[in-house]
């Protein structure tokens, strides 16, 4: 069954364009896209607006992108929605019912980014229902998450399902298992992990291959862990420092694993060894990322840590190489071709600056403009950023904004 599900997975990473951007975080969920050809100095107004869309409704969902189709959640008039746009021209092509609306203070609406496997686009809404819907919009089967022991967190279900081959993973957290897989094309439920039974928080999980396993990490409140392909607990770490709300998606990297988490709780290195012994190397304070992700380039760690600010940290020491807080504000990372594209949550600024451990090294900026009016008094410029054949995409709320980038 391992073999067969690392068979599946690698003819899917073969059938996606290197370019395209098909899930949360792309490709492989690191932050990082292989595209090259990309600008590397943007002129003073920044890179030229290609398209505007007023489409998306309300919510913080990124998207996903495969060769012409744009796909990301919204809700409309208290209904949540997966919705297709045409990613070259803006065309908001269909939107299919996902779920009621979450409510939050903070903002309602979807969280999570649709995940797209073939011809087909899986997604979860706020209040905990997955849809697996087709490219011409119409349902293939849905299955709620609190029917599987899971209780909605208090910001709402946040996570990007994973589909890994023929299998759809997600969190529903709880009494009855922490993880749940789904068959991707019937949505019959395949097993769920019993052994560990966490609530839910807010990061996603990634599929890995340790040693030449396939193995699935997931990172909750206290814990973060590894499960085989049939749900068996692998390993586990206790995460005391987790409060409050543990988001970011994990690091993984040749046995090595990675996390952090804002609220002042800091970050954690494992080492994995073959046979799924581990050892921390440390945790620490230095990184500290709240929402915006970070993202591994080599031997380091690239985002924004509450405090220091912008950061390259040592990912094997767990040193601060550099810092940056006064030429940006907190937001969210996106890396392709040797550059960063940063993004100011307060303000909605977008800046482009090398990938180096020698400091911060901007090469142009602009401000998201136009912005949403609807936005919740609370709320920011939470979507994290896209970069997809040769275009940048940004969000805040209803509003889509494709961006030129190619050089």
């Amino acid at each position: 069954m391992k073999f067969n599900v690392c068979l599946v997975f690698l003819a899917f990473l073969a059938s996606v364009n290197a370019a395209d951007w098909p899930s949360w975080r792309g490709v492989n969920r690191d932050g990082a896209s292989s595209e090259t050809g990309l600008l590397k100095e943007w002129p003073t107004d920044g890179p030229s607006k290609v398209w505007t869309a007023k489409e998306a409704g309300l919510g913080y969902s990124s998207f996903s992108v495969v060769g012409d189709r744009l796909y990301t959640m919204g809700a409309v008039d208290g209904q949540e929605y997966l919705i297709a746009f045409n990613a070259t021209s803006g065309e908001k092509l269909w939107q299919v019912e996902v779920g009621e609306k979450l409510e939050n203070g903070w903002g309602g609406g979807p969280r999570g980014t649709p995940t797209v496997s073939g011809d087909l686009i899986v997604c979860l809404g706020g209040k905990g229902r997955l849809v697996c819907a087709a490219k011409d919009g119409s349902v293939k089967w849905s299955a709620e998450l609190t029917e599987l022991g899971g209780k909605v967190p208090n910001w709402g279900y946040s996570e990007s399902p994973l589909v890994d081959g023929e299998v759809v993973l997600c969190t529903p957290g709880g009494k009855d298992g922490t993880v749940a897989a789904f068959d991707l094309q019937t949505g019959e439920k395949t097993w769920q992990s019993i052994e560990l039974t966490e609530n839910a928080h807010y990061s996603s999980i990634i599929a890995v291959e340790h040693f030449g396993t396939r193995q699935y990490v997931q990172l909750v409140e206290k814990k973060v862990f590894g499960l085989d392909a049939s749900g068996k607990k692998l390993w586990e770490a206790e995460w005391p420092l987790g409060r409050t709300a543990v988001i970011p998606t994990p690091i993984y990297h040749e046995g090595y694993v990675y996390i952090t988490s804002g609220y002042g709780a800091g970050c954690m290195l494992l080492k994995i060894d073959e046979g799924n012994k581990l050892e921390k190397l440390y945790d620490n304070k230095v990184m500290k990322n709240h929402h915006g992700g970070v993202i591994r380039v080599g031997d380091y760690i690239y985002g924004h840590s509450d405090g220091p600010g912008w950061m390259c940290q040592n990912m094997v020491s767990g040193e601060m190489v550099w810092n940056e807080k006064s030429k940006l504000g907190k937001g969210a990372i996106a890396i392709a071709d040797g550059m960063m594209y940063c993004l100011d949550e307060r303000s909605g600024t977008c800046v482009l600056a090398e990938v180096t451990p020698e400091g911060w090294k901007e090469h142009g900026r602009f401000t998201l403009d136009p912005q949403t009016e609807q936005r919740s008094p609370k709320g920011k410029v939470w979507t994290h950023p896209v970069v997809a054949n040769g275009r940048l995409y940004l969000r805040d709320q209803e509003i889509i904004i494709c961006y030129d980038i190619k050089g």
